[in-house]
């Protein structure tokens, strides 16, 4: 008998191995596994919150959502620069606010013809020349656990300058501010 050279038209079965089957296991469950450990470490160590007004223009938006680092806030102590989120005096039955921190324990602060110094050296984060020094018309020396913060958009910011929100103390820190997450074109990205 001869063979016939020439196209099949013939259906072959179609077998799936068993190492298929468990790659494809292997991926949904480590997928599965990542989304459930990025779910725990989002919650557990962080938290998110909105941003509230135009303070913190042009490094944040209002009504842009932030992540913040609990476990940071409350085990290390802030760093010049760094965007805290805390209730002003310590008052919980208010928003968060957000700021930057732009002196810490044993920092003289004063701001004189609308410029910020800390321990007598002009400090410069891209502010606008400061309309209102409030409480810091006179210098001011920041004890233990306190921080002199304010916003981005320090003309526009209600902030440590401010009588009644004035140094922030390190127990009404609930942490520093890391990631923003999308808004109108923004992609998600690191605080700075």
């Amino acid at each position: 008998m001869r063979r016939r050279n020439g196209l099949s038209f013939a259906k072959r079965r179609k077998t799936i191995s068993s190492e298929i089957v468990k790659e494809i296991f292997s991926w949904i469950f480590g997928s599965l596994a990542c989304i459930f450990i990025a779910f725990v470490l989002v919650y557990s160590v962080g938290m998110k919150t909105t941003v509230i007004g135009v303070s913190m223009e042009n490094t944040l938006y209002n009504g842009q959502e932030i992540l913040v680092n609990r476990i940071k806030g409350k085990t290390l102590p802030p760093h010049i620069g760094d965007v805290v989120v805390f209730y002003p005096n310590g008052n919980k039955n208010t928003h968060y606010y957000v700021k930057r921190v732009v002196a810490g324990p044993g920092d003289r602060v004063q701001i004189k013809n609308g410029i910020l110094y800390v321990n007598r050296e002009i400090v410069e984060y891209g502010f606008d020349k400061i309309a209102d020094p409030g409480i810091a018309e006179n210098e001011l020396k920041l004890e233990q656990n306190e921080y002199f913060v304010m916003g981005d958009n320090c003309n526009n910011s209600e902030d440590s300058r401010s009588g009644n929100i004035g140094l922030v103390k390190r127990n009404t820190i609930e942490g520093t501010a890391w990631l923003h997450l999308p808004k109108a074109g923004r992609g998600i990205g690191f605080i700075h």
